[in-house]
């Protein structure tokens, strides 16, 4: 008997072998990279901190200097000392030029050094601020820096007599309870704002009328008029609006002394832009000769300041030593472990194979990975040829056995009748010829299976009807059965049809109900149902005999094997019967499988591709 192939079974990754060396040596990897690291780390800190940590940082810092500058003086003729500092506590070459074509060079932290750096880090503007370098000054409608003050600056004298109204009007509300915050503009003016609008509403709603008027009696009003100076600034820039404007068709917009609509902006199209364009170009034109021109912002490395380097010292060498030996101590330890562990059951393996009296004998699994599954099927295919080479040797006999039986009978008779002690009477002639058609039934059978392992069996499919197979087959079956006493039934669901061989589909169910009828008692009953299954059909022959005892039921559809080890012919039968329904079954592209179950019967079912 061929031994079966053992499907290759796919392991979890976590136990594949493939896996653990992989781990094994990415933990190699990452101990070295990690040891390297922390040496170029422990050498390298303060540079890395100081050129990378802080770079963003201090690139910020000196984008925002510059812009306050800008807003608050009209040229650059004094940015150079700006810049100098700026470079001096951020260890950056920081160049300034002019936006026109030339890009002449308004100041250079590094006056020595050739061209600036390739790319400009940003544009100062303070009337176009880049929100993502100064998140604060770019929530302004315009992204106009709120640092300008132009011509809204106020006069040493007026911002004195604002900050006598501002500590006035602090006090006044700190004794009424309330929480604010003071800060002065850019432009020089004091500002009170609370901090707790939804306790002032509170308390407002909670004291009635008189308490509403808190902020007038405070002095906030007094405190937030607006100056002479700061009037005629803001009429100015409605004018400027007015005029943009009624150039472009748009009703009349005031702005207040906060540089917002006094009431919504006006919608064209849908949308506010065009109004809103207006704001900002009438704020901008305002304010434009009150700030520095727009230039471009350079910052790159100062070619001034050292590089540092990695200090390739007694200290640091003994470290790297100390550090690579560890490494390779590790490597070796773990290289030892997992090779050892690998080698051990293919030792184990070998051994097996070479057993002094020519045997294989069983290796333990010791592991669940590619080996370990080796291992398994070294010991399966160990166990097929011990039992292939016991079939071999029970099949020879069986053969013998099943052979020497009719050709002995036929002897016998022969001899007999040779001697005169029997007449060649037409008894004689049918016990002759039922012996050796038993012996041809025999050999036909052998011949079947032969070519089945062979894969010549030879196949002729074509369409039928289910139900008149089972039909032909139980009327041929009929007879034996009553005689037996067994009674005998076809069930079929609806109209099934089959592609398959006639011949050889009648030869397999005819073998189950023959091996159904040999195994049962007077009284019992057979029943051949068939029904359809997805896109297979299923035919059953199911008995209630003495049924099969587990642990029989594995072999029972082994070549010779039968139930009754005292080899009877009692019940008839070769014991090659239900081998070729098996093989008939796969020939076919189907499977044939039973079901058994002590003193309740037998379910032996036929499963074929529609």
């Amino acid at each position: 008997m061929k031994p079966d192939r053992t499907a290759a079974v796919r392991l979890p990754p976590h136990r594949s072998l493939l896996f653990r060396l992989l781990v094994s040596a990415l933990l190699i990897a990452v101990c070295a990279i990690t040891a390297t690291a922390w040496l170029a780390v422990r050498s390298t800190e303060a540079a890395l901190r100081r050129q990378q940590g802080q770079v963003l940082t201090d690139d910020t810092g000196v984008y925002r200097s510059l812009m306050k500058y800008a807003a608050t003086h009209r040229t650059w003729a004094g940015a150079g000392d700006l810049v100098d500092d700026l470079a001096r506590r951020t260890h950056r070459r920081i160049v300034l030029t002019t936006r026109d074509r030339e890009h002449r060079r308004i100041a250079d932290s590094d006056r020595g050094a050739g061209h600036p750096p390739s790319r400009v880090f940003a544009v100062l503007d303070p009337l176009r601020v880049d929100p993502v370098l100064d998140p604060a000054a770019g929530q302004d409608p315009g992204r106009i820096d709120p640092q300008v003050p132009g011509p809204y600056r106020l006069t040493a004298a007026v911002r004195g007599r604002l900050a006598g109204l501002a500590d006035k009007a602090a006090r006044c509300l700190e004794d009424s309870g309330y929480t604010f915050r003071r800060d002065v503009s850019a432009a020089g003016r004091p500002r009170i704002t609370f901090t707790d609008h939804a306790s002032l509403r509170r308390r407002i709603e909670g004291y009635g009328e008189l308490q509403s008027k808190v902020a007038e009696g405070c002095g906030l009003d007094a405190l937030n008029t607006p100056t002479r100076s700061e009037r005629a600034a803001l009429a100015d820039l409605n004018d400027r609006l007015r005029t943009c404007l009624e150039r472009q068709r748009i009703p009349g917009v005031r702005l207040g002394a906060d540089f917002l609509p006094v009431k919504p902006l006006p919608r064209q199209g849908g949308t506010v832009t065009a109004a809103q364009n207006c704001v900002d170009t009438s704020r901008r034109e305002q304010l434009t000769p009150y700030v520095a021109p727009v230039a471009l912002l350079y910052v790159g490395s100062d070619t001034r300041s050292p590089v540092p380097g990695f200090d390739l010292s007694a200290g640091n060498t003994s470290r790297i030593v100390a550090v690579t030996g560890c490494v390779l101590l590790l490597t070796a330890g773990v290289t030892v472990l997992v090779g050892s562990r690998l080698v051990r059951p293919l030792r184990a393996l070998t051994r097996a194979l070479h057993q002094p009296d020519g045997t294989t004998a069983r290796v333990p699994i010791t592991t669940r990975d590619e080996i370990g599954q080796l291992t398994a099927a070294f010991n399966q295919l160990s166990e097929h040829r011990a039992r292939a080479e016991e079939q071999r040797t029970v099949m020879a006999a069986d053969i013998a056995h099943e052979l020497r039986t009719p050709l002995s009978t036929i002897r016998s008779t022969l001899e007999a009748t040779q001697d005169g002690i029997l007449v060649p009477d037409q008894d004689v002639t049918s016990s002759l010829l039922e012996e050796a058609l038993l012996l041809q039934h025999i050999i036909d059978d052998l011949q079947d299976l032969s070519a089945a392992d062979a894969g010549t069996l030879a196949l002729y499919p074509e369409p039928l009807w289910v139900g008149d197979v089972l039909h032909q087959v139980a009327g041929a079956h009929r007879a034996q059965a009553e005689t037996s006493g067994v009674t005998l039934t076809v069930e079929v669901a609806g109209e099934l049809e089959l592609h398959a061989d006639p011949v050889r589909l009648r030869q397999m169910i005819g073998n189950l109900v023959s091996n159904a009828v040999r195994h049962t008692r007077s009284g019992d009953a057979i029943t051949l149902r068939a029904c359809r299954d997805g896109a297979a059909v299923v035919i059953e022959v199911a008995d209630t005999g003495a049924g099969i005892a587990p642990g029989d039921l594995p072999y029972l559809f082994d070549r010779f094997w039968r139930a009754d080890k005292s080899r009877s012919r009692q019940t008839g039968g070769s014991g090659l019967g239900l081998s070729i329904v098996r093989k008939l079954a796969e020939a076919h592209g189907g499977s044939a499988t039973a079901e058994s179950a002590l003193e309740v019967g037998t379910v032996m079912t036929l499963r074929l591709p529609a």
